[in-house]
């Protein structure tokens, strides 16, 4: 896993973290989990699913609300955080470091538009993130 500094972020206050092997991991941001409080459940997306860029795929919940999670980028959901289903309540520990699930880019030609669509750091906390 990379440092939050290479992460890509959504104005939806999702993370993306391309790996070495292709692989894009997603979580939420450090705001996300601020505004949510207390989490007590994640509701993943499955195995297999194929997503699009900004589609709602997955739900996390707070004592405080629910939100839905979206997909950073355009594939297939490959891996589920086992960590997290068992423990939703990580998430607030330290957000940059637990991952949600990850996802199977639909092809490199998607993955480069879908990450031209997504924030560096300094601009999501500029933005959405501030």
């Amino acid at each position: 896993m990379n440092t939050q500094d290479t992460f890509k972020f959504a104005e939806t206050h999702e993370w993306a973290d391309i790996e070495s092997d292709g692989l894009v991991w997603v979580g939420i941001s450090n705001h996300a989990q601020e505004a949510l409080g207390d989490v007590m459940f994640f509701q993943a997306p499955k195995i297999g699913q194929q997503v699009k860029q900004g589609e709602a795929i997955a739900v996390i919940e707070s004592v405080k609300a629910a939100s839905d999670i979206h997909a950073p980028v355009s594939g297939e959901i490959v891996e589920l955080n086992p960590a997290v289903e068992a423990s939703p309540e990580l998430v607030n520990e330290n957000p940059y470091a637990v991952w949600l699930f990850k996802i199977k880019p639909s092809s490199n030609d998607s993955l480069a538009n879908d990450l031209n669509q997504l924030l560096s750091l300094e601009k999501y906390r500029s933005g959405p993130g501030a």
